[in-house]
């Protein structure tokens, strides 16, 4: 969007339940609108800063909005692989909750987005007070906030607020790309190659248990123990299937061994094909429940279902009896994996509270 743009009129639901028009803000001095996004890494580490602008401005006069510019409906599962939740206004509510956002976080859906032009999240626009834009960009100019060298929303705010042009009117965004329904490659297509991955299951004793505990995989083993007659395991199952999804490109294992009696062997196959569950499947090989669950671990409760991640050296990291808390899974899962080349800061990021 050119410099000297008029602000486009916008009207949008918040992580505050409350509806958000460009109206509501007519009596800032500076309107700073802020596209960023739940899954992408560069935007969780302008999350804070992003607070702090709005923070450190608010009593001077200057309205710091963030608006998701993603379709929630665009994303697949594999591209969710550095976060715990997706793009949705309850995802986005999830976040905003989880970090103590105070600042208005809206969802767009890539609408208003495509107005704005947005080319990468996180990207700032920055209005004067007759809603003309004044800079649009980077935020600043490092993502890793220890290596920023110019901080280009605040100059730019800073200069308006002194009544003086902005220094740098323009910089480029980095970060991710918007997700917009007409990208191709999409969830269909990722659906439909999940479909056609193969489905099997094996039958375990105590030995196989005992060697399942100490994990020789190399990755981190999400195990979920769990059986068709219980609610809560048939429940949770899908969102246990996502979170695999979304993390085994990025060394993550996932088995599921079902408590069930060993004739019902046939009704676990069927339920586990029509989730396409295409990792590791185990069943208890004897009805001697009890006695499987202590070859796995003496310690093991006994109902169902039961949930952990272990680490490659087999040391508990997560834990569930009962329902998983979600997303509380995925961020211990994405605390304990190494950053990537697409992550710097990641790990750091998911280890704070």
């Amino acid at each position: 969007m050119p410099i000297g743009s008029p602000a486009p009129d916008f009207t949008l639901s918040g992580t505050d339940g409350r509806s958000h028009s460009l109206s509501d803000y007519a009596g800032s001095r500076v309107l700073a609108i802020v596209f960023t996004c739940n899954h992408c890494p560069a935007s969780q580490l302008y999350e804070a800063r992003i607070a702090k602008l709005y923070e450190d401005y608010r009593n001077q006069g200057v309205a710091v909005v963030a608006i998701n510019p993603d379709n929630p409906k665009a994303l697949r599962l594999d591209e969710l692989s550095h976060t715990d939740v997706g793009e949705s206004l309850d995802d986005m509510k999830t976040r905003a909750t989880y970090r103590r956002r105070e600042y208005p976080y809206l969802s767009d859906g890539e609408t208003l987005a495509k107005q704005f032009k947005v080319v990468a999240t996180p990207q700032i626009f920055v209005f004067d007070k007759d809603r003309t834009l004044r800079y649009q960009g980077r935020i600043d100019s490092h993502a890793r906030e220890d290596a920023v060298t110019a901080r280009d929303a605040r100059n730019a705010i800073d200069a308006l607020l002194a009544g003086r042009p902005v220094p740098v009117a323009e910089t480029t965004a980095v970060g991710c790309p918007p997700s917009f329904r007409s990208k191709p490659g999409g969830p269909e297509a990722e659906q439909a190659a999940i479909a056609a991955e193969p489905v099997t299951l094996e039958m375990v004793g105590a030995d196989g248990l005992k060697k399942l505990r100490q994990n020789g995989t190399g990755k981190l083993l999400l195990i979920n123990f769990w059986a068709t007659w219980c609610a809560p395991c048939v429940s949770e199952f899908p969102d246990l299937e996502a979170t695999y999804r979304m993390y085994r490109g990025r060394n993550v294992d996932f088995v599921a061994v079902s408590t069930n009696d060993p004739a019902e062997k046939p009704g676990v196959l069927e339920f586990l094909q029509k989730h396409h569950a295409s990792h590791r499947n185990l069943q208890f090989a004897t009805p001697d429940v009890y006695d499987l669950q202590a070859a796995f671990d003496p310690k093991m409760p006994a109902p169902v279902p039961f949930t952990l991640l272990l680490a490659p050296n087999g040391d508990v990291l997560y834990q569930e009896l009962g329902a998983s808390d979600i997303p509380k899974l995925r961020r211990a899962i994405l605390a304990n994996l190494p950053d990537d080349e697409n992550s710097a800061g990641q790990q750091a990021y998911w280890s704070r509270e």
